[in-house]
């Protein structure tokens, strides 16, 4: 065993996760795959005896290898496992409490390029683990000391194939949705599969709005035919596409939790704003609390509070401290502004499916093209950066050293470091699920966004 077992790959509240066969810091090995599953079903049986546990993939080149190696695991423990093949995040998510079921296991790594993979864990709600059960899986990965099942009393095997559709039934059922509306407009969408699950479940969903669809990279093949966030600078054909024949360009992760639109004219709409419209839509049907992370746009704290006259407030970056927050507040609706939108309604988990729904429920209603919404909601630009740290340098001095040059700026530092000015904002901190700090800033203008990100980079290349 790895005398250091987070050496070995990245545990966090975004899952455990790392490179296959990839540099020995953060490779995940099939040894790692089989003492996190035992350690999750341990603590799973701690409190379900008698478990059953679905499992659901991304289309990761890996994925069929790790899920053999999890499933067989589970069963070693004694566990029920219901394998759900080829599925989505919020899929999975939703299929815990509808299979009756004590937890779930996502293997993917979301954003993450082809050569990694990563257990998402969930409790019996089909919500991530908290970080304090977390902890205990890590500890018990330490101790490696699992009480594996006789021979009588294995675990037994099921598949299932609809979770996906499942999923699209429940959202279809949310009564404030404007199905029929959606349908007559009949809308022309593009969609970049990224060569992933999307490829199922959004042709699957736009079938049902009677949307007429063309898809880019859908063969399921887990080879990502470009970096697979869904960023601008990686959806060059996703945007002239749209231009050319859509109303609407679709580009989700691999997993099909974040959601990012492209704009009837072929602009980027901004991950960022998908929640800031899927909020929109929400709030003129149920006002109420929004919640979003520090690092996300003041657009929607904008929007809650100034259109609509209602509470916003900010969490920690990682799902589950979004989902923390909203169940505090009772929120709405909240997200991350990496296009991952939380609708209570349906489930406490990202889900771009339900947000696809909600921006078309509001251009239906509201009879405007994505373009024309954009310009009702304020103007904020962000800028997204990231810096390798050497392993030397501790996070933490980083931090304490950066203070003395902000002293104009409050302070907020109960998730890395966000400096706060009138009108801008920037925020430094550990990524979840990669080797590095990321830096992102919020002002009026991408200039200014800019300067606030160089200028910081300037003061830890000094420190």
């Amino acid at each position: 065993m790895h005398e250091n077992v987070e050496m070995s790959l990245i545990a966090s509240v975004s899952g455990i996760r790392g490179t296959i066969g990839g540099e020995p810091g953060y490779n995940l090995t099939p040894l790692d795959v089989v003492r996190f599953s035992a350690a999750y079903a341990s603590s799973v049986l701690s409190k379900h005896p008698q478990a059953k546990i679905i499992v659901g993939r991304d289309g990761r080149i890996s994925g069929s290898i790790v899920s053999a190696l999890v499933v067989s695991t589970l069963q070693s423990m004694g566990i029920h496992v219901i394998d759900a093949g080829w599925s989505t995040t919020p899929s999975i998510e939703m299929a815990v409490p509808h299979y009756h079921a004590q937890g779930g296991i996502i293997l993917t790594a979301s954003h993450n390029p082809k050569e990694w993979n990563a257990l998402k864990l969930l409790n019996e709600k089909g919500e991530f683990i908290s970080a304090e059960e977390g902890n205990h899986i890590i500890q018990a990965v330490h101790k490696a000391q699992f009480d594996f099942a006789q021979i009588d009393k294995l675990g037994s095997l099921s598949e299932v194939s609809d979770t996906i559709d499942i999923h699209i039934d429940q959202i279809l059922k949310l009564d404030f949705i404007p199905l029929q509306k959606i349908k007559t407009k009949k809308y022309k969408v593009v969609v970049d599969c990224i060569n992933s699950t999307g490829a199922i479940a959004i042709p699957k969903l736009l079938e049902k709005l009677n949307c007429e669809f063309s898809l880019i990279n859908a063969e399921i093949t887990g080879d990502f035919a470009h970096n697979p966030e869904p960023l601008p600078q990686h959806l060059s054909a996703l945007m002239e596409r749209t231009a050319q024949s859509g109303d609407l360009g679709i580009a989700i992760d691999p997993d099909v939790d974040r959601l990012a639109l492209v704009d009837e004219n072929g602009n980027y709409f901004g991950e960022e704003y998908t929640l800031v419209a899927a909020a929109d839509f929400i709030l003129s049907k149920h006002k109420g609390h929004t919640v979003s992370n520090l690092s996300s746009s003041l657009a929607l704290k904008h929007l809650t509070e100034n259109k609509y006259g209602c509470t916003y407030s900010a969490s920690p970056v990682g799902e589950v401290h979004v989902v923390t927050e909203m169940k505090k507040h009772n929120a709405v609706i909240g997200g991350e502004g990496n296009g991952g939108i939380i609708l209570p309604d349906l489930h406490y988990g990202r889900d771009s499916l339900v947000g696809i729904v909600l921006i078309l429920s509001l251009m239906a209603e509201r009879e405007m093209t994505l373009s024309e919404l954009k310009k009702t909601y304020p103007v904020f630009e962000m800028c997204k950066d990231k810096m390798e740290i050497p392993s030397q340098v501790a996070f933490a001095d980083i931090i304490s050293n950066l203070t003395p040059h902000y002293q104009n700026a409050d302070f907020i530092t109960n998730d890395g470091l966000k400096l706060v000015f009138p009108d801008s904002w920037i925020h430094i901190r550990k990524s979840n699920t990669e080797p590095i700090i990321r830096i992102y800033s919020e002002a009026k203008t991408l200039h200014e966004a800019e300067s606030l990100i160089s200028s910081l980079k300037k003061q830890l290349k000094n420190l």
